[in-house]
């Protein structure tokens, strides 16, 4: 079986996509958020370990896809 497409750039293999200083940053900044987010959910509001874990895994998982989808509207404009 075999499928007949044309390569472009994306297909090259070998080649990874650099990430920005400031994607890094933002992605440090999400993470510090998130574990801020678990801590003041846990200690401050003493609502339980299995919530706060719950919580800010949802809010995480929420982050990731407007990321994802954030980038492919962009990846759609090229």
């Amino acid at each position: 079986m075999s499928v007949d497409h044309d390569l472009t750039t994306e297909d090259e293999p070998g080649r990874a996509a650099e990430v920005t200083a400031a994607a890094l940053l933002g992605y440090a900044t999400a993470a510090v958020v998130l574990v801020a987010w678990f801590l003041y959910g846990w200690l401050v509001q003493r609502q339980g370990l299995v919530a706060s874990v719950g919580e800010s895994a949802g809010a995480g998982f929420g982050l990731l896809l407007a990321i994802a989808v954030v980038g492919t509207f962009r990846r759609d404009r090229r």
